[in-house]
């Protein structure tokens, strides 16, 4: 593990979002920079930036059609070299968004690889040989037919204008399929490892890997696509050995042994992350999260899964907890401020790096808005980030129609200016809970973890967090009702009470409505 990822707390970005410096009505790199020292302040220490490069913006950036160019509504590189300059100056850490598994249909690559004579990007996608052929292909979720000269249909990952970026087969079905070490395959590869290079020679830290899982297609035990990665980070360690790889994959089984530092709790999957802050992915349920003091929601599952996962890969099976991220409803539709501090509470005790996403901290609302740029049900969580009470709340100059994402129109909404005046808000709790963490090694990334209570439908969740000698205990009660468990620890002190205290002693743990604790223990 890079060492810098040992005390690692995460701020996820979204760019076009975040601040705007030119009045145009989307944030900007000279924005980012703008506000770093607020980041540090809230007690982050690495950036985690949503594609900034050049794109038509079908999919938010996430259709990219040059890997090697900061859109210009975003800015330079030149700008995108400075923040990282400032990043590190501060002692921070910048990670990129990677897309390896598709790009736009406007990137030259794909453009090259539509003729019908042959050229080096004929096989960059995945490409079958007759334009009326159905595409049978595990990992591909569509087909573009009748778009090109070459008698063909291309194969996409997500939208109609991702197509597929050719990484081989694991299993060849039909003649026109690649093996994985096949010229065309190994130039796809190739061509991904000079996009990293392109970036960390710049100063980049790494990369979040976007749908990391998908790049060999029929590969149904992933094991073609492991030794991909595999191959990736061999690259990395000989260049440049210090570039950290997170994974959007969601099986840290598969992403430790294939080379990435840490792996994603996810959305979607099976890691039930949702039953937590939310609802399951596409539940119509009503939403019982295992955070909101109701007290009708179950950790256990998730519980279940965590476990299993750390005895798959012997310990390492790090999982980065975000409060929630760019494809997600944000955790305030479903809890309120004050559930959330219980939320940053589990976030911040945890093993692996914890994720801030931008406006979590002041309790961001997710807005009801009209999709844009292919976000749909996600638009509502990429709104601007709300600085200040003054027009478009900091974020803009620009006129308010003109916002890259309507604001939230709300009296009430939450900013950041009004947040760090009031020293009861969330904000400063999320900041309290950063500076114990990095104050306290049991706490840490790679601290170990062992559930001391979790049962089926049941409060409180307590586990305990070890390094050396130092052990915290952790109990957490959402429930908005006091709860009552036998509990053999000792407690040395307190390094944290939310809401009333809970007791600790005589065997006993009792923990009133609403209340959280981490004991120092024997």
């Amino acid at each position: 593990m890079g060492t810098w990822l040992d005390n690692g707390v995460f701020y996820e970005i979204y760019p076009q979002s975040f601040n705007d410096t030119n009045n145009d009505g989307i944030g900007d790199i000279p924005g980012i920079i703008e506000k770093l020292d607020y980041i540090q302040e809230l007690g982050c220490n690495a950036l985690w930036l949503n594609p900034c490069f050049v794109s038509p913006f079908g999919d938010a950036g996430y259709d990219v059609a040059d890997y090697c160019q900061v859109a210009p509504r975003y800015g330079t590189n030149d700008d995108l070299i400075r923040l990282c300059e400032a990043c590190h100056e501060r002692g921070m850490h910048v990670l990129l968004d990677l897309v390896p598994g598709h790009t736009s249909i406007e990137h030259p690559w794909f453009k090259e690889s539509c003729k019908a004579a042959p050229n080096e990007c004929t096989g960059r996608y995945v490409w079958n040989d007759n334009v009326w052929a159905p595409m049978e292909v595990k990992g591909i979720s569509g087909v573009l037919r009748g778009i090109s000269e070459r008698n063909g249909a291309v194969g996409v990952n997500f939208f109609s204008f991702q197509p597929a970026l050719n990484y081989g087969f694991a299993e060849i079905t039909e003649p026109w399929q690649s093996a994985v070490d096949s010229p065309e395959a190994l130039a796809t590869r190739q061509a991904m490892k000079d996009v990293m290079a392109f970036w960390l020679e710049r100063g980049v830290d790494g990369f979040r890997v976007d749908m990391a899982g998908s790049l060999v297609k029929n590969d149904p035990g992933q094991e073609a696509t492991i030794a991909l990665w595999q191959d990736m980070r061999a690259f990395l360690d000989e260049k440049y050995p210090e570039a950290v790889l997170i994974s959007e994959w969601g099986e840290p089984d598969k992403t430790i042994r294939a080379g990435f530092h840490m792996d994603f709790l996810l959305q979607f999957g099976t890691s039930h992350y949702m039953d937590l802050f939310r609802r399951p992915e596409h539940s119509t349920a009503e939403p019982h999260p295992f955070f909101s003091r109701e007290g009708k929601g179950d950790a256990s599952e998730f519980v279940a899964t965590y476990k299993r996962n750390l005895e798959l890969t012997n310990g390492r099976g790090l999982m980065c907890i975000p409060s929630g991220n760019h494809d997600m409803e944000r955790m305030r539709r479903y809890l309120d401020p004050d559930e959330m501090k219980m939320a940053f509470a589990f976030i911040m005790s945890m093993p692996g790096c914890p994720f801030v996403y931008y406006g979590d901290e002041i309790g961001m609302r997710h807005l009801d808005v009209t999709s844009v740029e292919g976000g749909y049900m996600r638009t509502g969580a990429r709104s601007p980030m709300q600085w200040d009470d003054s027009a478009n709340h900091g974020f803009s100059g620009a006129a308010a129609d003109d916002l890259y994402i309507p604001e939230d129109p709300a009296a009430d909404a939450p900013t950041v200016a009004a947040e760090m005046a009031d020293e009861h808000s969330l904000w400063h709790e999320v900041q309290k809970l950063i500076a114990l963490r990095q104050a306290t090694p049991a706490l840490g990334v790679t601290a170990g973890i062992e559930f001391v209570y979790c049962e089926k439908d049941a409060y409180p969740l307590v586990y305990l967090r070890t390094a050396g000698d130092e052990r915290v205990l952790v109990a957490l009660n959402p429930a908005g009702r006091p709860v009552e468990i036998p509990c053999a620890f000792e407690a040395k002190s307190v390094l944290y009470t939310l809401g009333d205290a809970p007791e600790l002693a005589g065997g006993t743990l009792r923990m009133p409505p609403a209340s959280a604790a981490f004991f120092a223990v024997k």
